[in-house]
């Protein structure tokens, strides 16, 4: 269990990712087109395999993690010959060329390139007591791999004393999976054994000959490819054999833990009796079943117990090593495996054993299909509803793990564990001389107690049905938990058109859809299974539900609930009852076949013709309707950016991400976009500002992201001090940039050329731009600007996200960061770097990192963000009056959640500031902090006024909990000290009143 890999990936993510990265130059470090690799033919790049893409992709959005290392790890005792050790890593990375493979982009697409074998590894000693060793350990294989580098397997040698070692090799999964270690663990024995002279008959095999190399795994993949239009009765088997299937539901924990970027894992283990593996295995022969399969249809037994449910899915792992050549392969060639069983009836465990014996069959029958290939087709439907991927399930039997075995040393297995999960809940039977019942578990889906009670339970019906195969499924050992209290922040209810919290740059992230509150409330009546609520323009609300039974409360009692409950502007003209929701083929609800709403005119001309096509090219389906809401057409913010930058490029008119969020509809962001077509017509008919010579203006600052809620407020402060600017825009969004000294020259973040040029061109560099969704962008980026600077001070606006998580609650001013940061974080702490060691040489002035929180203001921008950004959970929930749940101070022994803030007008200040005196290092830039429990209720006051007392609108369904939602785990106050003089608050930049300027009702 600890080393395949399967399903568990966000397919939406990894779909997104590949369509982006297919529609601009790879621009990643070490992945650019100028890297030296051989052409494409014969020998060199090679595309991935289905399995290697999902590791690549899952790195890429930062969602890897150390749950995709893998340690193997082996402690000798006896005299071990370091020297030998080295020769024989060395050679075994030679032998097998997906070692010594780098993974990186061309024209957006991924390959793999073998790399020139190294000459020497890298053995790594250190000397630490048998105590010390596991911290050690853990903390090696959690250290993250460069695949745009290679990730070459890095080895460390833990010296105990002068016979007592321990050897840790740790691989990234994207170049093996667990019978690629048993292979890596046979050679290197045989490799060692030839290093230090010993006899062959010492490890029983001749070393492997350099002649005799393995199947190369690159050959593998292009098999693989070269295969795939061969796949389509295969994915026809599995959109069939899947259709309807859901993924099982398991208890949240009452405290879940903090979202820290990574999947913490549990895991229970339960000694069984040493005889028990060879009475399952009798017991599945009795019925043409192995042990796998017994110990399979015992998981589903469990499941079916533990959550009552009769259609479960469980996901195994299956491997594409079929024939001989594929026997000395290392490589990850694992694919995963749905098998869906019907429990129903409660059957004897013999009959279930023989279902799940033929689901199995049936499986492995089509087990060529790779499963991202099944996930893309069935598209929506491969997740449930609240995004829970379709496999959260899985099963194994381990048997005694893999050793390294040297000449003259004894050896024992160490467990490694990375201490993070790839699935919600696994069942394992450890066939071994010790036998045990195994139950992993990701501690965001069950809590310490809950799995415990399971692995006891899991161990009883192991040990039951061995005694006892005729039992039935009620008479099994395994109790289902109580329920969990659902999470309230915020209720999740359809309605159209579907609001959104989706925060830009959480790539895992499904949309967190808001609706109308009637919606909620219809939800919420125990005979409605279905609602939603929608909004024609220039007519009030329209309610449908779909009851329960045949029988169930009328129309107009129903509305006369609404009424009772809503205010009047809320309240639907009408509820009418339906026998069901029309949907889309992709499952939305379709709102163009609900009854009695006005018919929408057609979207036409050449802009909404432009718009259509490119919702339907960004989203891979047929021409949406005028009116279809990009959420329900499958969108999320990565999916957002993707379709900004398409409209952009094709339009030349400024458009981002949060612009898709906000008008989600063509027809909406049709309006939007002849909007600035207009305004840009305009500035075309506006004289322009004479040009100035650049040899005449001294002084003169380059400013990047002019035209974004911060670089606008920079460029005012500059024209204030009456510094000539230099401001890099887009083509297509030059026109908005205005104030007196300032030129504009025309760049972008992913044109290295242009960001060259403009910083040769300048005396000082204020660098305010950022694409907050492709850190690999912001990197290269940022590395072009480094390398063209030659004189005068640069100064970076980075984040307070490049911290990461500070184990305290107070964070000193440049303390160091911790892990985990989030790609984002991770991007702005890789830049701040690259800049600060560039700093000084030469003419080169000082550098500056400002790192900054929230940025509040009355700009455009900054509304979006407020919007949809990192507080779009409160803001969306207050705005549609939903339940609004915050975490109660003291959770988690944290005295205080909220969010830092600063003014832009404040950040601007000190940015400026640090171009006469600069830092030399990091400073924060902090004007305060405010709590959830203040911003919320501030917003309540702002976007229902007359509404937010206590009892009454939003306010009133504020709910303290214990209950963290990821967005809102934020509970650190940082320092701001270096620039505290600009920071100082000037009249109008409290908090209350700028939050009222950023909602439009500073009347307030």
């Amino acid at each position: 269990m600890a080393t395949e890999s399967a399903g568990t990936s966000a397919e939406s993510l990894q779909e997104e990712l590949l369509r982006r990265a297919r529609e601009r130059a790879a621009s990643r470090p070490g992945a650019s087109a100028g890297a030296a690799a051989p052409a494409d033919a014969g020998r060199g790049r090679a595309p991935l395999s289905h399995a290697q893409r999902r590791m690549w992709l899952m790195d890429r959005l930062g969602h890897g993690g150390a749950s995709y290392s893998v340690p193997f790890a082996t402690r000798l005792r006896g005299p071990l010959d370091l020297d030998a050790l080295h020769t024989a890593l060395t050679a075994l990375v030679a032998r097998h060329e997906i070692l010594r493979t780098r993974y990186g982009q061309r024209d957006g697409d991924p390959f793999q390139e073998v790399l020139p074998a190294p000459r020497a590894g890298d053995v790594r000693v250190v000397e630490t007591a048998p105590e010390q060793a596991h911290d050690l350990l853990v903390e090696e294989a959690r250290r993250p791999f460069d695949l745009s580098a290679g990730p070459l397997p890095r080895v460390l040698v833990l010296r105990h004393g002068a016979e007592d070692h321990t050897v840790l090799l740790t691989f990234h999964h994207i170049a093996v999976d667990g019978a690629s270690l048993e292979i890596v663990a046979r050679e290197v024995g045989e490799l060692y054994a030839a290093a230090a002279g010993r006899p062959t008959g010492a490890t029983g095999n001749p070393p492997p000959q350099a002649d005799a190399r393995p199947l190369r795994y690159a050959d593998f993949a292009r098999r693989e490819h070269a295969a795939a239009d061969r796949l389509e009765e295969g994915l026809r088997h599995w959109t069939g054999r899947l259709d309807g299937a859901a993924p099982p539901p398991l208890p949240r924990p009452v405290h879940p833990p903090a979202d820290s970027g990574v999947r913490p894992a549990g895991v229970r283990t339960v000694p069984l009796p040493s005889r028990l593996p060879e009475d399952l295995r009798a017991l599945g022969a009795a019925h043409r079943a192995t042990l796998f399969t017994t110990v399979l249809a015992a998981a589903f037994a469990a499941l079916h117990r533990f959550t009552g449910e009769e259609d479960l899915l469980i996901g195994v792992a299956s491997t594409h090593r079929r024939g001989a050549d594929m026997r000395g392969l290392v490589g990850l060639c694992v694919n995963t495996l749905p098998v869906r069983v019907d429990t129903s009836g409660d059957p004897a465990f013999t009959v279930l054993v023989e279902r799940v014996r033929d689901a199995l069959l049936e499986a492995q029958r089509h087990r060529e299909v790779p499963f991202d290939l099944v996930v893309e087709r069935l598209g929506g439907t491969a997740r449930a509803a609240d995004g829970t991927a379709l496999v959260r399930v899985t099963s194994d039997v381990m048997a005694e793990p893999t050793v390294l075995r040297l000449p003259g040393t004894r050896s024992e297995h160490v467990d490694v564990g990375v201490g993070e999960a790839k699935f919600d809940l696994s069942f394992g039977l450890l066939d071994t001389g010790r036998p045990a019942a195994l139950v992993q578990f990701g501690r965001a889906a069950l809590d310490e107690a809950t799995a415990a009670s399971l692995a006891d339970g899991f161990a009883a019906l192991l040990i039951r049905v061995a005694a006892d195969p005729g039992a039935r499924l009620s008479e099994l050992p395994v109790r289902g938990p109580a329920q969990s209290p659902a999470s309230a922040v915020p209720a999740r209810v359809p309605a159209v058109p579907a609001g959104g919290a989706d925060r830009l740059g959480e790539a895992d992230d499904m949309p967190a859809r808001g609706g109308h509150p009637a919606a909620a409330l219809l939800l919420a009546h125990p005979q409605v299974a279905e609602a939603v609520v929608v909004e024609p323009d220039g007519g009030p609300p329209l309610a449908y539900a779909v009851l329960r039974g045949v029988s169930g409360p009328s129309r107009a009692e129903l509305r006369s609930a609404l009424r009772a409950s809503l205010p009047p502007e809320s309240v639907p003209a009408a509820v009418t009852l339906l026998d069901a929701l029309p949907r889309t083929p992709r499952g939305a609800t379709d709102t163009s076949r609900l009854p009695g709403l006005p018919p929408a005119p057609a979207l036409g001309g050449p802009l909404g013709k432009t718009v259509t096509e490119a919702f339907a090219a960004v989203l891979d389906r047929p021409v949406p309707g005028p009116d279809e809401d990009f959420f329900d057409l499958g969108g999320h913010s990565l999916i957002a950016v993707r379709l900004a930058e398409r409209l952009r490029g094709a339009l030349t008119l400024p458009l981002t991400g949060l612009d898709i969020l906000q008008a989600r509809t063509p027809r909406a962001l049709t309006a939007l976009l002849e909007e600035r077509a207009a305004q840009r017509a305009t500035a075309a008919t506006t004289p322009t500002r004479p040009a100035r010579s650049r040899g005449v203006r001294r002084g003169t600052v380059l400013v990047t992201g002019a035209t974004g809620g911060v670089g606008s407020f920079v460029l005012r402060e500059l024209a204030a001090q009456g510094r000539p600017v230099l401001a890099l825009a887009r083509p297509e969004s030059a026109h908005l940039v205005d104030g007196e000294g300032v030129d504009v020259v025309e760049g972008d973040l992913t044109d290295p050329g242009s960001l060259r040029a403009a910083v040769e061109s300048a005396d000082a560099v204020i660098h305010a731009a950022c694409t907050f969704v492709r850190p690999e962008v912001d990197v290269a980026a940022m590395r072009a600007m480094v390398e063209a600077w030659r004189r005068g001070p640069f100064v970076f606006v980075s984040s307070v996200d490049a911290y990461g998580h500070p184990a305290g609650d107070v964070v000193a001013e440049g303390a160091p960061s911790r892990q985990p940061l989030s790609p984002y974080g991770r991007a702005k702490l890789d830049c701040e770097r690259m800049l600060l060691d560039a700093a000084g040489a030469g003419d080169r002035g000082g550098a500056s990192a400002v790192r900054s929180p929230l940025v509040w203001g009355p700009h455009e921008r900054l509304r979006d963000q407020l919007r949809w950004g990192a507080t779009g959970v409160l803001y969306q929930a207050v705005s549609r009056r939903q339940p609004v749940g915050l975490p109660r101070p003291g959770t988690h022994g944290h005295a205080w959640y909220g969010a830092p803030w600063v003014h832009a007008a404040a950040l601007a200040r000190a940015v400026t500031s640090c171009l006469d005196e600069p830092v030399h290092g990091v400073a924060n830039a902090v004007g305060g902090h405010v709590s959830w429990q203040d911003l919320t209720t501030r917003l309540a006051e702002l976007l229902h006024p007359g509404r937010a007392g206590a009892g009454d609108g939003v306010a009133g369904a504020v709910r303290e909990t214990d209950d963290v939602h990821p967005d809102l785990d934020h509970h650190w106050q940082y320092r701001a000290d270096r620039l505290a003089p600009s920071l100082r608050e000037r009249p109008g930049e409290d908090w209350r009143t700028v939050l009222a300027e950023m909602t439009g009702t500073s009347g307030l």
